[in-house]
C-alpha cells in the first residue's frame, strides 16, 4: 500500500451461485488508486467491471476481501452507516442517466440533497453551481424529454457531484452517446479530475480510456496493466 492510496482493495472476491456452479466476476483482486487519480477500467462485457464499481461504492458487498476508501473499511460498515458514508463520499454516473422524467433538471440534481441538513437556499446554491459546472445553467427548468442525450448525461453528472464527493464512479457514461456528445462528457470528466476528485471510469472504448491517467484491464476477475 502506498501512503497516498485513496482506494485500497485486497483479496477482493465476489462470488455468485448458479446452481452447483460458482461464478466469480471478481477473484482475489488487489487494487490501489492514489487520491486524485483518474483510472479507467477496461474489459469485455461480463468481465466484472460494473461489479467492481458496485463493490467500491458499497452498493454490493464482497464475498471475501476488503475495500478501503479514504481509510474507511467500506465492507465492514453497517447498512445504516454505509448509506450515510456513500451519501457523503460517492457520486455514481450511469450510462442510462436514471433521471426522473417528471422532474426538471434542477429537481433531478437536487434529489441527493433532500435528506441533507441544508436550507432551501443552500440546496439551490449547490444545484445551480453543479449545473453551471456542467454547462447547463440555461436548461435547469427543462425536463429530460426536452434535453439531448448529451445534456441528460450532463444532468446526471451534476447530480453526482452536487454533494461534492471525493470519489466519482462512472459506468460506461458515454456508451449511449454520439461521438460529439461522448467527447464533451469525457472532457468534462477530465476537468473534474483536475479539480482533485478521484475518478474510476468503466468503459469498453479505448478512445474513452485515453482521457485517464492510468488504464487497467480486467481479465478473469483480476486486473492487468494496460499494454504499452
Amino acid at each position: 500500500m502506498t501512503l497516498d492510496s485513496f482506494i485500497r482493495c485486497r483479496g477482493l472476491t465476489r462470488e455468485y451461485r448458479r446452481g452447483p456452479e460458482a461464478i466469480r466476476p471478481i477473484d482475489q483482486l488487489d487494487l490501489d488508486v492514489p487520491a486524485g487519480e483518474f483510472l479507467a477500467l477496461m474489459g469485455p462485457s461480463g468481465s466484472g467491471k460494473s461489479t467492481l464499481l458496485h463493490l467500491l461504492a458499497g452498493v454490493d458487498r464482497p464475498t471475501a476481501g476488503r475495500v478501503e476508501i479514504g481509510g474507511v473499511a467500506v465492507n465492514e460498515l453497517s447498512r445504516h452507516r454505509l448509506a450515510a458514508w456513500r451519501a457523503r463520499n460517492v457520486g455514481f454516473i450511469f450510462q442510462l442517466y436514471h433521471l426522473v422524467p417528471s422532474l426538471t433538471a434542477f429537481e433531478n440534481v437536487e434529489l441527493p440533497l433532500l435528506l441533507a441538513p441544508l436550507s432551501r437556499r443552500e440546496r439551490r446554491a449547490r444545484v445551480e453551481a453543479a449545473l453551471e459546472a456542467v454547462g447547463l445553467s440555461d436548461r435547469m427548468r427543462h425536463f429530460p424529454r426536452e434535453l439531448s442525450g448529451g445534456q441528460e448525461q450532463r444532468v446526471a453528472i451534476a447530480r453526482a457531484i452536487v454533494h461534492d464527493p471525493p470519489l466519482l464512479l462512472a459506468d460506461e457514461p458515454t456508451g449511449d452517446l454520439d461521438r460529439r456528445s461522448a467527447t464533451a462528457i469525457l472532457d468534462l470528466l477530465r476537468s473534474l479530475g483536475r479539480r482533485g476528485r478521484t475518478i474510476v471510469l468503466v468503459t469498453h472504448d479505448p478512445r474513452a480510456a485515453e482521457v485517464a491517467d492510468r488504464v487497467l484491464h480486467l481479465d478473469k476477475g483480476r486486473l492487468l496493466e494496460a499494454p504499452a
